[in-house]
């Protein structure tokens, strides 16, 4: 749900060579991560209640208990694509381990896009559309995909803008897992 104002710009960002995430301000570089460690307060997740296709309320807080990676894509952005599946991957592998995706759609059309590509991409977790509003919360989205690692506690963890490494992910997800569990995890 970008506005008109900025529809030009993400046009314009988007035909760039080598342009790594959706970006809507070009201050942004690929990748931005805010690790629990490198920042002096973590922030709480703000909560929010959204409709998935079926209708049924999606609220941030009913996650409370599990590692929550909540992803603002949209169905146009090209790095998005590339990140559902593993998305679609992480949720098969630790959903039994206190772990879920949630994925809010930024796409104006909302589910008329929307919905096709949740088919098409065979998304296993939460997928919602969200608003400007509800992004700004979160302290804006400046890029798509940008995605927020909460821990089971609610708070947000680490923030990454742009396309990152799979394993990058799946580091921060065991990690916090393992630390929930509260037993000792070896590296695998």
């Amino acid at each position: 749900m970008f506005s008109s104002t900025r529809m030009p710009l993400l046009i314009a960002l988007a035909a760039l060579p080598g342009f790594l995430s959706c970006v809507q301000d070009a201050t942004m570089g690929d990748s931005v991560i805010q690790a629990a460690s490198e920042i002096e307060e973590r922030k709480p997740a703000p909560d929010f209640t959204l409709k998935d296709e079926a209708g049924r309320d999606v609220t941030l807080s009913d996650y409370r208990g599990k590692v929550v990676l909540l992803n603002f894509w949209a169905t146009w952005c090209g790095p998005c694509k590339i990140e559902m599946p593993w998305f679609v991957a992480f949720q098969r592998k630790y959903k039994d381990q206190g772990f879920t995706v949630i994925a809010v759609s930024l796409d104006e059309e909302g589910w008329d896009v929307v919905r096709p590509f949740v088919e098409e991409y065979g998304l296993n977790f939460p997928v919602v559309v969200g608003t400007d509003e509800m992004a700004d919360e979160f302290g804006g989205v400046a890029a798509l995909p940008t995605t927020f690692i909460i821990d089971n506690e609610g708070w947000i963890t680490s923030t990454h803008m742009g396309l990152v490494g799979r394993g990058e992910y799946e580091e921060e997800i065991e990690a916090l897992l393992c630390a929930q569990s509260g037993v000792f995890c070896e590296d695998s």
